[in-house]
């Protein structure tokens, strides 16, 4: 399984239940007619990551697709048939993203996440060393997502949870609590 990961912000001038409505609609339309090799996605607003809108406001979008050869599909996908309107929609809605490919290294996927923590792996750990340590940091429904492949500034690793974690010392992590776009508010 892979994940493609979009980070955006809308334009100042679209409401934040506009944008958040127009989201809904992009990933209801993608979950109703799926590409091939498309499994699932969710959304989350944040705030805080310095590569997203300056800190500002901002929202994750996460689409799991089982290998990198469904990307092609999901892209293309995105922008036709049923899907093709609400996508525009969102689209018109934007006034910046970047995105990124990552690969879950610990844990399993389990629905929307409540929490997340962004770092990098610390000077000097391998990273066998980073996930021995993380081991007994996670917690059910946790998973860590390693970067695969850099389209945008994120950091190499996110941590999903459910609850707030403390991580291992040493790890300089970014934590930031979550709240559900799509599917549904929590």
């Amino acid at each position: 399984m892979l994940a493609y990961f979009f980070c955006h912000w809308k334009l100042p001038t679209v409401s934040e239940a506009e944008y958040e409505e127009r989201l809904r609609d992009f990933h209801d339309a993608l979950r109703t007619a799926p590409s091939d090799g498309f499994s699932a996605s969710w959304s989350v607003a944040l705030a805080q990551v310095p590569w997203a809108n300056n800190g500002g406001e901002s929202y994750e979008d996460w689409y799991f697709i089982r290998n990198s050869a469904d990307l092609d599909p999901l892209s293309d996908a995105a922008i036709s048939a049923s899907r093709k309107m609400p996508h525009d929609k969102a689209a018109a809605a934007l006034a910046g993203g970047s995105a990124g490919l990552y690969r879950p290294r610990l844990g399993e996927v389990s629905g929307v996440p409540r929490f997340t923590a962004w770092f990098d792996k610390p000077e000097g750990w391998s990273y066998q060393q980073l996930f021995d340590r993380l081991g007994p940091s996670m917690q059910q429904g946790a998973v860590l997502w390693q970067r695969q492949m850099a389209l945008g500034p994120a950091r190499e690793f996110c941590l999903h949870t459910n609850t707030s974690v403390t991580l291992p010392d040493g790890i300089n992590a970014q934590a930031i609590s979550l709240k559900r776009v799509f599917p549904g508010s929590v």
